[in-house]
């Protein structure tokens, strides 16, 4: 007859000791890749010649080096709390509600409102139905995220525009081209000048390089991929999450142990005696047979120890302060990268003072308008290029790509007394320097809605 071990309840009691045994070896588990991850940069594979585009310290040396440091840096964005925390304020003030997108008439130019208000209907029609607000914050997280983001334009019979995102692993280079200088990093460029890209290889086809906008951060030009946010300070992201960790483990083994007594010269059996003859209650696990005694002591209890007996506190040896000057320290290092204040990375608003930090020269201040800046240009290159496809298929005037010109207004990023800035403003308006629309943005309205709204009003008025 075959033993089953299921019937006499061996097994459960097997497979709860096992997994006890698993768990503890995945604690104890070291990833031998952290020798490669914990220092400055990545060892160079021994005999790797092939695909590298840059020296060191400048980018990744190939594809799948590239591959592995941006999975590492999405794995972060996903768990680390303060990487997300990161990657959440950064689009919160480059983007924040979003950025503002007007047709006006080019300075010199003899145009009508009639041919700016089409633009600018052809523009709030791509916004919609792009979902470009929704899409502006995705670009920010992905170029913070994975060092790049890939956009492919698409154009529909009526000649609107539609954009799509191509993920940085479907960017390859074909087994082929492998020794192919010039399509490395799946960007086929000219021979001779790594900046004339000529296409994207996706998923093995060549895609031309006018459907496809390529932003890249963190590299020199003549890098072809970008490198994420997190590549310098990655190790202190982990070290930083693992210290919270540990500190928080430790608090809790400490308050959760109330007390332990000290049974001098006491045997095993006697001590086993003893515990049992105090508890208050006993359960006993059926899965591994052992019993669990329970003492309660209520507010003010006074313990009487026998000879030979003492009791030991360990939670009035905890000390958490003296770990939190080191994570303080790690974090502080991550801020330092982001050009970020550090209240805001860590949300701490102990020390924080947003007023003297959002000033005219502030080093936060001006590091957001240069990333504001950079996805201003990037941006009117993507309206410049729907106006275009929309001339070509006649849905808007054949002029109007030399006559309107597209005004992108971002959020403000400065803390300005609102007051004094309405007075600024109605000056420059009454001397002709401001016009109404502009005045309108600075409020955050819409111009034109606004005119409505103010003839429905008059015509509501007694």
């Amino acid at each position: 007859m075959t033993h089953n071990p299921t019937t006499n309840g061996a097994h459960p009691s097997l497979e709860h000791r096992l997994l006890e045994l698993f768990d503890a070896m995945w604690d104890d588990f070291v990833d031998p890749r952290e020798a490669h991850w914990d220092t400055d940069g990545w060892w160079l594979p021994v005999g790797s010649t092939t695909g590298g585009s840059a020296h060191f310290g400048e980018g990744p040396f190939n594809e799948q080096m590239l591959r592995d440091l941006r999975n590492q840096c999405r794995h972060l964005a996903a768990t680390n709390e303060f990487a997300i925390n990161g990657h959440e304020n950064r689009i919160s003030y480059i983007v924040g509600p979003g950025h503002s997108y007007r047709a006006a008439i080019c300075k010199g130019q003899n145009a009508s409102e009639d041919e700016a208000l089409a633009v600018q209907n052809w523009l709030d029609r791509f916004a919609r139905e792009n979902r470009w607000h929704e899409r502006q914050q995705e670009i920010v997280r992905r170029i913070d995220r994975d060092g790049e983001a890939f956009l492919r334009f698409f154009l529909d019979r009526h000649g609107m525009t539609h954009v799509r995102f191509i993920e940085p692993d479907q960017i390859i280079t074909p087994a082929q081209f492998a020794n192919d200088r010039s399509a490395s990093f799946g960007i086929q460029t000219d021979a001779d000048d790594v900046e004339t890209v000529l296409g994207y290889w996706v998923d093995g086809e060549l895609v031309d390089a006018a459907d496809v906008q390529h932003r890249r951060a963190n590299v020199d030009f003549n890098v072809k991929r970008g490198l994420p946010l997190y590549t310098p300070v990655r190790k202190n992201l982990r070290r930083a999450e693992k210290l919270l960790r540990n500190m928080s483990i430790v608090a809790e083994v400490q308050s959760a142990i109330a007390l332990i007594r000290k049974h001098r010269g006491a045997t095993r059996g006697g001590v086993e005696q003893f515990v049992a003859g105090g508890a208050d209650a006993t359960s006993t696990n059926s899965l591994t047979g052992r019993t669990r005694h329970f003492s309660q002591y209520g507010p003010g209890t006074i313990l009487d120890a026998p000879a030979g007996l003492e009791y030991d506190f360990p939670t009035r040896g905890l000390d958490a302060a003296s770990f939190v000057a080191v994570l303080q320290a790690e974090l502080r290092a991550i801020a330092a990268r982001l050009v970020m204040p550090e209240f805001m990375f860590t949300s701490d608003a102990s020390n924080a003072n947003y007023a003297s930090t959002m000033v005219s020269e502030g080093p936060a201040l001006k590091m957001f308008e240069r990333l504001q800046a950079s996805l201003i240009e990037q941006d009117r290159a993507v309206m410049r290029r729907v106006i275009d496809q929309a001339v070509a298929a006649g849905q808007l005037p054949a002029n109007c790509c030399e006559v309107i010109k597209v005004q992108i207004i971002p959020p403000s990023l400065q803390v300005r007394d609102q007051l004094r800035q309405a007075q600024v403003d109605r000056i420059a308006y009454e001397n002709g320097v401001l016009s109404p629309q502009t005045w309108s943005q600075h409020l955050g309205l819409d111009y034109d809605q606004e005119q409505k709204n103010l003839a429905i009003h008059g015509r509501g008025s007694p």
